[in-house]
């Protein structure tokens, strides 16, 4: 059992390394790069110029039951945070992870908080 998930993580980084071969923040546009593990998520914005982290989100306490609506949450507190610094436009970096479920729900309220990508 060990092996199969030795073997899907392996797979997710070396789906993320040739994700980031193409993706790259810039200052004009950083990156929003998202982690997710079995019971958290966090959200980053990366200016991989200067190689400095901009804005940075985790896991909020618990005020809502869910994986999904915690997500959510992430994403707009990434995007409210994005929005005081300045920064309305952003690389979505989705760290190798499918682009379903608690990683779309992130992406989708920062989108629905205000931030361009």
């Amino acid at each position: 059992m060990a092996d199969i998930s030795k073997q899907g993580r392996d797979s997710r980084i070396r789906r993320h390394i040739r994700i980031r071969k193409k993706v790259v923040g810039t200052p004009d546009r950083p990156r929003l790069c998202v982690y997710r593990s079995l019971k958290h998520i966090y959200a980053q914005i990366i200016d991989d110029s200067s190689r400095k982290t901009l804005v940075s989100a985790g896991k909020l306490p618990r005020t809502e039951k869910g994986k999904l609506s915690q997500s959510k949450l992430v994403g707009a507190r990434i995007a409210e945070l994005a929005l005081a610094r300045g920064i309305t436009q952003v690389v979505f970096d989705r760290g190798g992870y499918q682009y379903h479920g608690r990683v779309k729900a992130l992406a989708e309220a920062a989108r629905a908080a205000g931030l361009k990508f």
